[in-house]
């Protein structure tokens, strides 16, 4: 898959980000706090953040402040409607302890996708990345070295009139928080194929990375994990058989020297960055990378021809999730992950990319 272009060139991005951008550093860091042997994901956050409004014509007081809480109206739009949108983005440090951000670009763009589905103002270069950059510059203690650890970077953007009228928005924030984080599943996980409720449907926003996508799957979720399951892999909502997505992750399944993922022609599924890089590593490693419709009862007719070799999900977060096992209806599809050959060598492969230890042919690590 090809990585989305670089509009600009990056000093010069750097150079209207820091023009633009104040900075206020903390009195007091927070660092010394942090046991980097033994990191949850998303629980613990850096000393810095990245905020900016957006007054209705332009972006403006764009500022890097110490962490702290945002002083919101109960009227606030975004409580209210639902105008709320979000990235997952990872930074790592190379072999020489610099930090690298992970395809920065491919998320700038995604981002500004959904922000354009949901009605709300794009985001520029010089914000998004150039103070994306600026903000792990100055927290750059807090990118984890440790084997399976990464500084996890959340921009978002949320409606910011203090209205209760449905319309749009007409203000807006902008922040970039980020935090120190361990593996999203420690373990491999179980998965329930939801022949009930369903995430998306064509038209919708279901390839956007809005809040409310991952709100309006909660509950199905809470009653799968009641059943013992970690996540839910979704399917469509006419034929309740194509698959969609895998809890927060893309999906790919191994049948022999293949590997098979959903398209995204519908837009029911997010754009993946780490799925478009896993499938670019799968195709250097000889597979046939299918993009198209599979259905589960493919995926149950190869498993019990025993050409089903893997299943896993993808995402940023997740990186690469073993699927352990896989129940639907009366079918219960398990897998031996202690055996998985392929999903073990494109974890070994994207790492050795994001952390420096090959060269990055394909230009996809931003350096700080």
């Amino acid at each position: 898959m090809m990585v989305a272009d670089y509009p600009t060139a990056k000093s010069t991005v750097m150079e209207e980000a820091k023009r633009k951008i104040k900075v206020t550093k903390t009195t007091k860091s927070r660092l010394s706090e942090v046991d980097f042997s033994n990191l949850a994901f998303g629980k613990k956050y850096a000393d810095h953040m990245l905020v900016a409004d957006f007054d209705g014509k332009e972006w403006k007081n764009a500022e890097i402040i110490p962490f702290q809480n945002l002083s919101v109206s109960p009227s606030n739009a975004a409580w209210h409607y639902g105008q709320a949108i979000f990235e997952g983005i990872k930074a790592y440090n190379d072999q020489e302890g610099n930090p690298m951000i992970f395809r920065p670009y491919d998320n700038y763009a995604r981002f500004n996708k959904s922000a354009e589905r949901m009605g709300m103002p794009e985001v520029p270069e010089w914000l998004f990345v150039g103070g994306m950059a600026m903000l792990i510059d100055l927290d750059r203690g807090w990118v984890p070295s440790n084997e399976g650890c990464s500084l996890y970077l959340r921009p978002f953007m949320i409606a910011a009139d203090e209205f209760i009228g449905v319309r749009p928005s007409d203000t807006y924030k902008f922040a970039i928080i980020n935090s120190p984080s361990g593996p999203y599943f420690n373990k491999p996980i179980h998965l329930l194929v939801q022949d009930k409720y369903v995430r998306a449907f064509p038209g919708g926003v279901g390839y956007a990375k809005a809040a409310g996508n991952y709100g309006g799957a909660m509950y199905p979720t809470m009653q799968a994990k009641k059943q013992g399951y970690d996540q839910i892999l979704w399917v469509d909502g006419f034929d309740y058989k194509y698959l969609q997505e895998c809890g927060t992750m893309n999906v790919f399944v191994i049948i022999g020297n293949r590997a098979i993922t959903p398209d995204l022609t519908n837009g029911t599924i997010l754009a993946g960055v780490t799925r478009a890089s896993v499938m670019d590593v799968l195709a250097d490693m000889g597979f046939e990378v299918e993009e198209r419709p599979i259905s589960i009862e493919e995926v149950v007719t190869a498993w019990k021809d025993g050409t089903l070799r893997e299943v896993f999900g993808t995402g940023t977060a997740a990186s690469v999730a073993y699927v352990e096992q896989l129940d639907y209806k009366e079918h219960k599809i398990s897998l031996d992950t202690t055996k998985y050959e392929v999903g073990a060598e494109v974890i070994d492969r994207l790492d050795a990319i994001r952390t420096g230890k090959v060269e990055d042919v394909k230009g996809w690590n931003f350096k700080i």
